[in-house]
């Protein structure tokens, strides 16, 4: 059964805004790279919906994260896309992390998150430095709430600092940036057949 992934697309752009999104652009490219390993992705942009704040599995009437968190949990490997905004990952982005916070109480009878055998990798676009600050904020958060995260599962592209060139806009994508996409690509892949193939021990084991 081929692998799937969830590509979470957290620009702050909805569908409807006429402005290409330069995350979208990140996720075309890694999408391409896993499909060539038969991998099929599904692209969710967070701004089409309405992630509630909070800390849990269902905030109540009107939030679309459960919905959102099925499919995550469905996925076999879960693309975590944001821009940097102010130094950081997009707010969208952090909200989705902070509902998934609730996975450290959802555990199976071993002690086991209901995350434990999926993989993670992150996508970072933005205008300034800190793509390195935003992929260990991501890195850390994946991890706490129990996703695996492979060797090199970060692909990111960062414009000159105060200029207004995005990467959608570049006519060619620069090779350093093909190249790490296509290590997340086969890094991340290769290690959620692993996991899928063997889940982690549980309690006990």
């Amino acid at each position: 059964m081929p692998l799937k992934a969830l590509a979470l697309n957290a620009t702050l752009k909805s569908s409807g805004t006429k402005d290409a999104s330069s995350t979208d652009r990140m996720i075309g490219l890694i999408d391409k790279a896993m499909s060539a390993y038969g991998v099929e992705t599904e692209v969710l942009r967070l701004a089409d919906f309405n992630v509630k704040p909070g800390v849990t599995s269902d905030e109540g009437a009107g939030d679309d994260w459960p919905g959102i968190r099925a499919k995550v949990l469905s996925a076999d490997i879960l693309l975590m896309a944001t821009p940097i905004w102010l130094g950081q990952p997009s707010s969208v982005c952090k909200r989705a992390l902070e509902r998934m916070d609730a996975f450290l109480e959802e555990t199976d009878d071993q002690g086991r998150m209901v995350s434990y055998g999926k993989v993670a990798a992150v996508a970072v676009v933005g205008n300034e430095d800190g793509a390195h600050h935003v992929s260990a904020e991501l890195y850390q958060a994946l991890n706490d709430v129990g996703f695996t995260i492979p060797a090199s599962a970060v692909a990111y592209w960062v414009g000159e600092a105060m200029g207004s060139t995005n990467f959608v806009d570049l006519d060619k994508v620069p090779k350093v940036v093909t190249k790490a996409v296509d290590m997340l690509a086969r890094n991340t892949v290769h290690l959620a057949g692993l996991l899928k193939a063997k889940q982690y021990p549980g309690e006990g084991s």
